[in-house]
């Protein structure tokens, strides 16, 4: 299933510490994204277990030029953002 994405998008749970973790570092740094809940939504669910081969790994983000992060480091999604840690 491919999904176009047009802004930065965060998938992930409300339980998981390393999504919390992820958002906090977005939000502390203003960056603009959209977040969607897999458990609530049956299509980003879907989406996250065809790209994760029936595995849930959040959080997952998709930029919008298709390219997506699995639960990375702040260092590492910095360093996909252009910004500093």
């Amino acid at each position: 299933m491919a999904r176009e994405h047009t802004e930065l998008t965060v998938y992930g749970t409300r339980w998981c510490p390393d999504v919390r973790r992820a958002r906090r570092f977005l939000d502390q740094r203003g960056v603009v994204y959209a977040y969607i809940d897999i458990e609530q939504d049956d299509a980003a669910r879907a989406y996250c277990d065809e790209v994760h081969d029936g595995s849930w790994i959040v959080p997952t983000i998709a930029f919008p030029d298709g390219t997506l992060l699995f639960d990375p480091s702040a260092s590492e999604l910095a360093a996909r953002l252009g910004i500093e840690v």
